[in-house]
């Protein structure tokens, strides 16, 4: 048997690298040259390669396509100035994959499988590192459940799954929000915490109406009352009301954003009056109406930080001030972006070398 962190290579004969434009690459379309598997049965882990991005083999009857045993994360690579690849906080996207494979009843991930595969990965693949403005490496680990078995039961056996992506900006310009009203994307008690694939999919039917109706995400409620704030779909979501920057505390259905985190140390290290706790939506649209809503933004690794112009509400947008005068927002993308682009000091050791 091969040790975890003895990690077999294949490379790629001939590397797609010299056809790529990293400027006009779309988000998620484009992929590296190699990615990493490793294979979990007989109660612990196998095989671990590095091989050249392809296709993966699935029995028609893999208990992922059937009942959904399923856990991802995604964290992003940069480049120095001196053109050495670096990780934003990599460890806690691997403590927070090991949080969902423990709620998904999943084995746990070794470090060395973790950690030291995707450092090999990058470091054989460094080269689709972007330089250009806004541009990163997105990199997207996965596990899925693959006993060939149809019937609802805890999987025996798991692949584990890591490729990467030139990325450019998530969204090109500030979005329109919609309050979901009547869809759940979680309740407290279910998976919203966890990073799986159920969550979104449960997302989709709203986000399509909403999409219809012009909307660029949903910001979605409580499960119960439709009357507590949770976050968006792809990302937390902050207010800046009055001199107060306020985010939903994390309940249970709030997925524990590594972004989010990131922008309270921020904040809170700035002077920044912050409060994470419960808020309505009642207490939104009358902040909106007092002309105290000043500011709505996104927070998530692929989004970054997304500025909301406007939240539907029943028939009405709650159209929000002009972005020249959000100070908030803009200093967060200025002072975290300067921070993965080494234009700014790290101080808190969020930049991990590879």
């Amino acid at each position: 048997m091969i040790m975890p962190y003895e990690i077999k290579t294949e490379k790629v004969k001939n590397s797609r690298l010299p056809g790529i434009d990293f400027d006009k690459v779309p988000f998620g379309k484009v992929f590296t040259d190699h990615m990493l598997v490793a294979e979990y049965y007989d109660g612990e882990w196998q095989e671990t390669s590095i091989m050249p991005f392809q296709e993966l083999r699935l029995s028609p009857a893999s208990t992922v396509l059937h009942y959904g045993q399923e856990i991802f994360e995604g964290l992003k690579a940069y480049r120095d100035h001196d053109g050495k690849p670096y990780l934003f906080r990599p460890y806690e996207n691997f403590k927070r994959m090991n949080f969902s494979a423990d709620r998904m009843v999943m084995p746990q991930i070794p470090e060395e499988i973790f950690m030291g595969g995707i450092k090999e990965l990058i470091s054989l693949d460094q080269g689709w590192i972007p330089t250009n403005p806004g541009g990163s490496l997105y990199i997207r680990p996965f596990m899925i459940a693959n006993d060939e078995y149809v019937g609802i039961r805890v999987s025996e056996n798991y692949k584990f799954v890591v490729f990467c992506c030139p990325v450019n900006s998530y969204y090109s310009e500030p979005i329109k929000i919609k309050i979901e009203q009547k869809y759940v994307r979680a309740a407290r008690g279910g998976t919203g915490e966890a990073k799986t694939g159920g969550n979104y999919a449960a997302s989709l039917y709203a986000l399509s109406k909403g999409r219809q109706l012009g909307y660029t995400q949903m910001l979605w409620t409580d499960a119960i009352e439709h009357k507590w704030i949770q976050e968006c779909g792809t990302m937390n979501v902050f207010f800046v009301i009055g001199d107060k920057v306020i985010t939903p505390n994390l309940d249970g259905s709030i997925l524990q954003g590594v972004t989010r985190d990131s922008l309270l140390t921020l904040l809170r290290d700035n002077e920044y009056k912050v409060e994470v706790r419960p808020i309505s939506v009642d207490e939104l649209v009358e902040a909106h109406r007092a002309g105290q809503l000043k500011e709505v933004f996104g927070a998530g690794t692929a989004a970054v930080i997304a500025q909301i112009k406007a939240i539907g509400y029943n028939d009405e947008d709650l159209v929000l001030p002009p972005f020249d005068s959000w100070e908030v927002s803009n200093w967060l993308y200025k002072t975290l972006t300067g921070i993965k682009h080494f234009d700014l000091p790290d101080k808190y050791g969020w930049m991990v070398k590879i």
